[in-house]
Order: C-alpha cells, then structure tokens, then sequence
C-alpha cells in the first residue's frame, strides 16, 4: 500500500515553494491547467500555487514512504495506550465508589449468589466472583491505595500515548521503558493464568518495543540517533531534489562518460 498517496487522499497534498531558483524549478512544472507542483510527501504534481513557501531550509518536515508508515504505527499504538487510560480510569472510579458501597453491594453479592449457582454457574471455582468477594473482603485503606494505584498506571499511559502521538523522542524512549517495566508483571500473570487477553497486551507491548529500538535506534542501537535523522533526512523530497541537481551539475562539468 502506498501510505504517501493514501494520506494524501485524505489530508490533502503538501507543497512548498522554495526562495532557491534551481530547486524550486525541479518541483513545478507548467500545465494546460496553469502551474502545477510537487507535493512533498507523495511527490505527485498537484495544480494549483504552492501552499507555503520560503528557504529549503524551512520546509516543512513532511513524513513520507517508510518514515510515514512509521507514523501511522506509532500512532497506532497511541490509540491503544488511550483506550488503556480510559479502562484504567473506569476500573480506578469503581474501585473508589466501592469504599463507602461496600455494605450494600456485598448484601446484593450475597443474595444473588445462590441464584447464580442454581443457574448453573460454578461460583466455587468462578475467578471473577473470587475477585469480587476479595474486594468486597478488603478494607478502606487497601481500597484507597489499589485505586491510587490504577490512577497512577493511566497517567503513565496517558504519557506514552501523548509522547507517541507527537512522535517525540522522549515518548519514544519514555514508552519503551515503561512498557519494559511491566514486562515482568504480565509474564508472572501469564505463568499464573494464560488468558486471551493477557497473551494479547503482552504481545502488543513485545512488539512495541522491539518496534521502537529497532525503527527509532533507541539506546545507540542501528547508530542511534544520528543515523536515524540522516536516514529520515535521506528521504525528504526536497533533499532528494538537492542530491539530483549536485549529481547534475557534476555530470555538465565532468561529461557523461568521465568518472
């Protein structure tokens, strides 16, 4: 899928005009239609004048091919740390409203208990009555410290997501770590209980970190941090347009058949 061509679709062309007289002639040609441009992510001519304009220098940092995909999987994965927080902050609320309900709601679980085993439900071996009759068994304080809990874990999350979404170096590495440091809690998790959605969030956090070293050359890794902004620098239209006209002008002075 060409992922240039797509968000175009979506969020129109990006084109730029640049003060350098050379450059900006390799980026616009003349139609029947009237002047036409290249857009710097898709590299299509679009009719119409230039969106911005300026130094080359100055154009806009515009995603495009492989660094565009990028984009879309981190972003991705932001999405996914979102719906986390929202979980999280429900789960935190429940427990909170569970302090001063607790009277009542265990009278209803008591009440409603033999119904459910006359239904045909095993509540003797059921994980999530068991969990309900030990939150409803805990006390005020361990409740308190259970809910401050699950609010700090979502305001971790909110961090990755927004880090993520900007595409920020620091949520780059903020994301990676704090993902790394829940590993061993959902491997112990797994050990205790494979469920489908435990093996799901594991998977999805394995592959969020792998993704992020080796993509983002985290942690000096692909050469670190000065490769992968020589590499996203590599693929900019407007530097492709510049290493074609330095290739140019030395092919006029040396002949095509010189080395």
């Amino acid at each position: 899928m060409d992922w240039s061509l797509l968000t175009c679709a979506f969020t129109g062309h990006r084109t730029y005009s640049p003060d350098e007289p050379e450059l900006r002639d390799r980026l616009r040609v003349h139609t029947a239609s009237g002047e036409a441009w290249r857009c710097l992510r898709c590299a299509d001519f679009t009719v119409g004048p230039p969106g911005e304009s300026g130094p080359a220098d100055r154009a806009p940092d515009v995603s495009r091919d492989r660094h565009l995909r990028d984009t879309i999987v981190l972003r991705f994965f932001a999405v996914e740390r979102l719906i986390r927080v929202v979980l999280l902050i429900l789960a935190a609320y429940l427990v909170w409203s569970l302090r001063g309900n607790r009277g009542s709601l265990e009278q209803i679980f008591r009440q409603e208990l033999p119904i459910l085993g006359e239904a045909g439900l095993d509540v003797q071996h059921s994980r999530i009555l068991s969990s309900i009759q030990e939150a409803l068994g805990a006390s005020e304080a361990t409740l308190r410290w259970i809910t401050f809990a699950l609010v700090g874990y979502a305001v971790i999350e909110l961090v990755e997501a927004v880090g993520l979404w900007l595409l920020r170096r620091w949520g780059e590495y903020f994301a990676f770590v704090a993902t790394g440091i829940f590993l061993p809690l959902e491997i112990h998790e797994l050990i205790q209980r494979v469920t489908l959605l435990r093996l799901g969030a594991f998977l999805v956090n394995v592959a969020l970190m792998v993704y992020l070293a080796w993509t983002k050359h985290l942690f000096g890794l692909r050469g670190g941090r000065a490769a992968f902004e020589a590499d996203r620098r590599s693929d900019s239209l407007i530097e492709i347009e510049r290493a074609a006209m330095t290739d140019s002008r030395k092919t006029r002075r040396t002949g095509p058949d010189q080395p």
